[in-house]
């Protein structure tokens, strides 16, 4: 008995480091797509079908995304899961679908031609290119201020193999969570947004994350005001994308991001 419990641990443990991988692999690629460096599929490209056809794909790859990202992240998903997974497996278990659903974006995404915008000049280029690097820097140091590992499974998966129970995170006041309550999403938004050359299928890319990601946002605080009813105090002190130019008195307490 205990060398098959054993046995699930490490199984477990390494489903953890291989779902970590994947995605890990994945965020890379995605700088790539985004900004159209060093990857063999970038979100833009000479176009293959016609314009209706390319958009109709592309916002079929956004949603299928956006409804399996939000669908899993929620508690009664969870708890549905973990009927027939580990528990400490489930957020492995997310990551990995997540990841996958942004690998079939990348493989199917449609070039869809057509310049919305072009900056020539060096100084606007340099500016825009130094706002998409700090967008993607901004997105990792937010999960690291709130937990990396738990957020992306490993916690959960090495608490298992040590025999350790999980507990869940604290709520805490990580440094940029003062200023606004999602920095990891404003990470998202510069990393999208910050382009010299703004192309119609970055243009759909980028408004329909955005979208997304003020819904999900939505859906996010709800979760988290159930499981932390310091949120809401935090939720009224402190702005949720846009930091205000007067400090508060009172600094609020952020939470995990749970999306």
């Amino acid at each position: 008995m205990e060398d098959s419990t054993m046995l699930k641990r490490i199984l477990v443990f390494g489903y953890g480091v291989t779902c970590y991988a994947i995605f890990f692999a994945t965020f890379l690629y995605a700088i790539g797509f985004v900004g159209n460096l060093f990857v063999p599929r970038a979100i833009d490209g000479i176009p293959a079908v016609p314009l209706w056809q390319a958009l109709l794909v592309n916002l079929g790859l956004l949603g299928l995304f956006a409804v399996q990202h939000s669908v899993m992240a929620r508690p009664v998903f969870k708890r549905w899961i973990t009927r027939y997974i580990p528990k400490a497996a489930e957020r492995s278990t997310y990551v990995l679908i997540s990841s996958l659903a942004l690998i079939v974006l990348f493989a199917n995404w449609e070039p869809m031609g057509g310049v919305i915008w072009q900056v020539t000049d060096p100084v606007g280029q340099a500016l825009l290119y130094g706002g998409f690097a700090f967008g993607w820097g901004l997105v990792l140091l937010a999960t690291f201020l709130i937990n990396h590992f738990d957020l992306f499974g490993l916690r959960q998966a090495w608490l298992y193999l040590i025999g350790r129970p999980y507990t869940a995170l604290a709520f805490k006041t990580p440094a940029l969570y003062r200023v606004v309550r999602h920095p990891l999403y404003v990470g998202w938004l510069f990393a999208f947004w910050a382009t010299p050359v703004m192309t119609v299928a970055h243009l759909v890319f980028a408004v329909m994350t955005t979208a997304y990601i003020l819904i999900a946002i939505r859906l996010e605080e709800r979760d988290l005001m159930d499981a932390h009813p310091e949120y809401a105090g935090y939720r009224r002190r402190v702005p949720m994308l846009v930091p205000r130019l007067r400090k508060s008195r009172n600094p609020g307490n952020p939470a995990a991001e749970t999306v």
